[in-house]
């Protein structure tokens, strides 16, 4: 397949419970404060460095934010520049995720 591939915030939390997932949240710090998915690895986008992603062998790759749009530059940009062959979005980014009632820790 290959490229930015939307998938849905169910299908995301099945391979993240699964293992087969690495999901990447870019929202910014002050975001944050308010909820986190478990699991999810934290690299705001305004600080975005691909060298911080912890990358596993075999594992698909999905980014997350508050609604989609920000996590898909961030997937697009790493494909465009053959860092990643393929990257997930989470369509509807957290405000989906909240709406599927999958659970988040509210600070």
């Amino acid at each position: 397949m290959g490229g930015i591939i939307e998938c849905s915030p169910i299908e995301a939390k099945e391979w993240l419970d699964s293992g087969e997932l690495v999901l990447i949240d870019v929202r910014e710090d002050n975001e944050l404060v308010h909820s986190r998915v478990p699991g999810a690895v934290h690299i705001p986008m305004s600080r975005f460095n691909p060298d911080n992603l912890p990358l596993s062998r075999g594992k698909k790759v999905a980014f997350l934010c508050a609604q989609g749009i920000r996590s898909y530059q961030v997937g697009e940009y790493l494909v465009i520049n053959g860092l990643l062959d393929e990257a997930y979005n989470i369509t509807g980014g957290l405000a989906a995720w909240m709406q599927a009632n999958i659970p988040i820790t509210k600070l």
